[in-house]
């Protein structure tokens, strides 16, 4: 038994509380108790105590959209248009690059950044997803892995359906893991057949798997489909029979009304990445517009490739303040609406919210500790909104994930993932020197 006694607890369920003076109790990975802490020493006597007298406790962060081996690339494509980033920048780096070993590399990075800024789980869409599993584990994370559907070949299979099979003999094999789930990821509407689409479909409705696409990104993808398709993209994958309560629109920028009462009807999720919206110039999703709707609100950070930063603290920052501004209302995204979307709201997305996103008795015990005692961060009226306005991530303490301690003292801290961290403080430097070789003439970095 292990009693965790902050200042204060933020639980995300009841919505809008914080608790003062109160322990959470953990057994077994479980949250057992969420009680005053003179009751919860009176209960269990005989408890390990971790007091953190000037800490917020909260629910661990969850981030709902990433690519964690783009880490790799981090800078590599940087003040370019989402197309021309993709198709001459990241897909012929990929092309020459990918394999499994950078793949498992670029997790391993990607992990400890994230654990590091508080996320104790996170949803990924990349080739070689094995790869991605087995370093998520070995680092200790929580993961969604998704299984990628793509038409083109790589350096992982030769089509959709070479994808779909390895994918889903990936989540046989690894379907015990208590850490692992599983999502089906056509990449793109752009880039996936409708027949793809049709079997992905199926493959949810038979599997109860989570079904995550990049949708409405850009202006022009909505443009190409018209033309092609004489469709917006939201309305064929509709059509197909996507769109559902377990479908995840990652970045959803350009909607008209039409398609937010879509994606409401639906009980769909929206995944939201400001910072790689802005960053590529694709927009600003209309995210006060989705929540008025009932649309379901998560966070990510996409890849850091196209970000940089894989920092959910900051990226939730950042989604408050655009839809307050780009609304002119100043109480939407409220502080505790923005915890929940970064917590619950991606939990829920996963198909993971009786198990993580909040503080209660029963579920996981996922949780993050930042430190607010800090001079820097005086005085603290609300820390919720200390949170989301004030804290950096390099304020994060402590991490549990199962009720395991990862993260303590702001170091990493199971053994293992200290030692694969260690491995690529070398690793990294070669593969910047393959990257910077690879990149097309003319293009070198001061850094190279």
């Amino acid at each position: 038994m292990e009693l965790i006694i902050p200042r204060w607890v933020a639980p995300v369920v009841p919505d809008g509380v914080i608790l003062s003076d109160h322990a959470v109790a953990l057994e077994h990975g479980r949250i057992v108790a969420l009680a005053p802490a003179v009751q919860a020493r009176e209960a269990w006597p005989q408890a390990t105590v971790t007091e953190l007298p000037g800490h917020l406790l909260v629910p661990g962060f969850v981030n709902l959209h990433t690519h964690a081996p783009m880490s790799l690339l981090r800078g590599a494509g940087d003040d370019m248009p989402l197309q021309a980033w993709l198709r001459e920048r990241i897909w012929p780096l990929e092309a020459k690059l990918m394999g499994p070993e950078f793949v498992a590399d670029g997790t391993v990075l990607a992990c400890a950044e994230m654990l590091m800024g508080g996320i104790t789980c996170f949803n990924d869409m990349y080739f070689h997803p094995e790869a991605v599993a087995e370093a998520a584990l070995d680092m200790g994370m929580r993961a969604a892995v998704g299984i990628i559907v793509v038409e083109f070949p790589s350096s992982y299979g030769s089509g959709p359906a070479d994808y779909i099979r390895k994918g889903l003999e990936m989540r046989d094999r690894l379907r015990d893991e208590p850490r692992l789930s599983f999502t089906l990821s056509p990449h793109a509407p752009y880039t996936v057949s409708d027949d793809s689409l049709r079997r992905v479909s199926s493959l949810a409705a038979e599997l109860g798997l989570p079904v995550q696409c990049h949708v409405h990104e850009t202006a022009g993808e909505i443009t190409d489909s018209l033309a092609e398709h004489r469709r917006r993209p939201l309305q064929r994958l509709a059509d197909l029979g996507l769109l559902g309560p377990e479908f995840i629109a990652i970045h959803a920028v350009h909607l008209d009304e039409a398609d937010i009462a879509l994606l409401a009807r639906h009980g769909a999720s929206v995944a939201h990445c400001p910072h790689s919206n802005l960053k590529l110039a694709s927009g600003i999703a209309p995210t006060t517009r989705l929540m008025t709707a009932g649309v379901n609100l998560g966070v990510g950070t996409d890849g850091a490739a196209s970000n940089n930063r894989l920092d959910l603290l900051s990226e939730a920052r950042t989604a408050a303040l655009l839809a307050k501004g780009s609304s002119g209302d100043a109480t939407v995204w409220s502080a505790h609406q923005t915890l929940h979307a970064m917590t619950l709201g991606g939990a829920r997305a996963l198909g993971l919210g009786a198990r993580i996103g909040s503080i209660e008795p029963g579920k996981q015990a996922d949780l993050t500790a930042v430190d607010l005692a800090d001079p820097l961060s005086q005085p603290v009226f609300d820390p919720v909104a200390h949170l989301i306005h004030a804290a950096g991530r390099e304020q994060v303490t402590h991490v549990w994930i199962d009720g395991q301690l990862v993260v303590r003292a702001r170091q990493l801290h199971a053994e293992r993932a200290q030692l694969r961290l260690a491995e690529m403080r070398g690793r990294a430097r070669l593969w910047h020197n393959r990257v910077v070789d690879t990149l097309p003439a003319g293009v070198r970095h001061p850094g190279g």
